[in-house]
């Protein structure tokens, strides 16, 4: 007689979203996030982004694409679950003169405090990819935003460097049992998946932004001190575990640099996503 095993228990979502709140509150990753601009810029273009329209940037950050916005003259609110990095993104907005078209409002990309269909366009750059529950936060971006608006992404692709960069943190640090990566976001099938159903058009590039250092040393010194999920790793590690850490992330970069020996240059492939919702 056979026996079938328990079903595995579902993840604990609020405590992993406890745990993704203090990885990206520690650090700055303003300092990395700044860095990141022309996606930002690149994706209002992209969603086609009118003056007067009213936008939402989930899991903002320190609010490229905020920022994107409120340059075309959009009503923009700018959301995250971190209030540090709300902060950073005001302070951004502030110093631009661009504070007047944005509100800051910390709220979970999975639970998004607004009635249904009151944005033209949302937009989320390496942020919602992040979320741990993929259906929920995908179902949270298609409810607020009306029908015939957009939902324009920028995410991390699973065969590019940051990926790969995942897979190496994942490797020296296990990442919470049961729960999807957020590379995935970056896959075509898997955003059809999750969008697909309400889709009357969803466009699928793959572009590259590159990250420029002055070395494999200096991006690693950055990453390490200021990059979330790369401070957490170094920190959850002995003297020993760090070094194997920093020698594989370090394989990687000198992998894949194009630089040619004047300064490090690596492309990280990401794909950029507009969605027309029916």
């Amino acid at each position: 007689m056979s026996s079938s095993s328990a079903p595995a228990a579902a993840p604990d979502y609020a405590a992993i979203k406890q745990r993704q709140q203090a990885t990206w509150g520690s650090g700055d990753y303003a300092v990395v996030g700044t860095t990141l601009q022309i996606v930002g810029e690149a994706l209002a273009e992209a969603v086609d982004l009118r003056a007067g329209e009213r936008v939402l940037d989930v899991a903002a950050g320190n609010g490229n694409a905020t920022l994107a916005a409120a340059r075309r003259f959009a009503d923009v609110t700018s959301t995250d679950y971190v209030a540090a990095l709300l902060e950073k993104g005001r302070r951004r907005a502030e110093a631009e003169g661009l504070s007047q078209n944005v509100r800051f409002e910390v709220a979970d990309a999975e639970m998004l405090p607004y009635e249904a269909g009151r944005f033209d366009a949302v937009l989320s750059t390496f942020g919602v990819m992040f979320a741990p529950d993929h259906a929920t936060a995908a179902r949270e971006m298609l409810r607020v935003v009306r029908p015939g608006g957009r939902i324009g992404l920028a995410n991390w692709t699973p065969e590019g460097f940051i990926g790969r960069l995942f897979k190496i943190i994942g490797a020296h640090v296990a990442p919470p049992a049961g729960v999807k990566s957020p590379a995935l976001w970056g896959s075509e099938a898997h955003l059809t998946s999750l969008f697909g159903p309400r889709a009357r058009e969803l466009r699928v590039e793959r572009k590259h932004f590159a990250f420029r250092y002055h070395s494999a040393a200096h991006f690693l010194q950055v990453f390490r001190e200021f990059y979330g999920p790369t401070h957490k790793a170094f920190g959850a590690l002995d003297a020993a575990g760090q070094e194997a850490l920093a020698r594989d992330i370090t394989a990687l970069l000198n992998e894949l640099d194009i630089g040619g020996g004047q300064g490090l240059v690596v492309p990280s492939e990401y794909a950029e996503i507009v969605i027309t919702v029916a």
